[in-house]
């Protein structure tokens, strides 16, 4: 366990020196304190606007940001390290790989986590200041829980892209593909099912091919209890799943497991 912790302070701390963490953190809290005050302007007013709106809005950006910049985060984690030569120099001393990939995982999501936690932190505090509600704190709260496992999911699914390609340059080229399957690709491919397929895809149809993507578990994890007026595209179709928000906080949490497990299999059999 020492093992663990150990190689997660030094990639936490090499995150601090290269200021991923506060350039990730300013990313957030700009844009997230930009979309609470004036994610009205479409509609010509300016100011706090509600929580609904709020969260809507923020749920939007973070599906795009949040799996991007986890990916760029890690998606050198193995194979920058294997062409520069320290790869084998750690797995040198009382070291399994199993405890590398942990503390490194540890390490990255902990710099994702304190940017999700500080930057969308910042949009609640303004918001509870202006409404005073008890409930802002509480809808923050599970918004940042699942913003933080959708972060980890796909810093997971960069290792498993990092242990599997051979150059550093392809490992960039697959992360980005990735990002945009999921946060671009798989949506229009549900709407081009719903508008193509003559009798149409049932709600839980919908819902069940929804959970082969974190980002829309995020999303719906988030948006279930929002007005309707404030959701739109397949997840208005989708909103009134029969999932409950355990459930859902559950299968992004397998989606944060499985690719870690894998990833783990992948770097076990791997020959240096």
């Amino acid at each position: 366990m020492n093992q663990i912790f150990t190689v997660a302070s030094k990639e936490f701390y090499d995150g601090l020196r290269n200021r991923w963490l506060v350039s990730i953190t300013v990313i957030f809290t700009v844009l997230s304190l930009g979309l609470t005050y004036f994610g009205s302007a479409s509609a010509g007013e300016l100011g706090i606007t509600s929580l609904s709106t709020t969260i809507a809005s923020l749920a939007s950006l973070a599906v795009f940001l949040i799996p991007l910049i986890a990916l760029l985060v890690s998606y050198d984690s193995f194979i920058g390290e294997q062409e520069n030569g320290t790869l084998l120099l750690l797995l040198t001393y009382p070291l399994s790989k199993t405890q590398l990939l942990l503390g490194k995982f540890i390490g990255q999501g902990g710099i994702i986590s304190v940017a999700i936690l500080l930057g969308f932190g910042a949009s609640a505090c303004l918001l509870y200041v202006n409404m005073g509600s008890i409930e802002v704190l509480s809808t923050f709260g599970v918004f940042i829980g699942s913003a933080i496992l959708l972060g980890l999911s796909f810093t997971a699914i960069a290792y498993i892209i990092s242990l599997s390609v051979s150059e550093k340059s392809k490992a960039a080229g697959f992360a980005l593909i990735v990002w945009f399957l999921f946060a671009l690709v798989f949506d229009l491919a549900l709407l081009a099912l719903l508008v193509g397929i003559e009798d149409g895809i049932s709600q839980q149809g919908l819902t069940q091919l929804m959970m082969l993507n974190p980002a829309d578990i995020f999303r719906l994890v988030n948006l279930a209890g929002l007005d309707r007026g404030d959701v739109n595209g397949v997840l208005a179709i989708a909103i009134n799943a029969s999932l409950t928000q355990f459930q859902l906080f559950s299968l992004l949490l397998l989606w944060v497991l499985l690719p870690l497990t894998t990833a783990i299999i992948i770097f076990r059999r791997k020959s240096l």
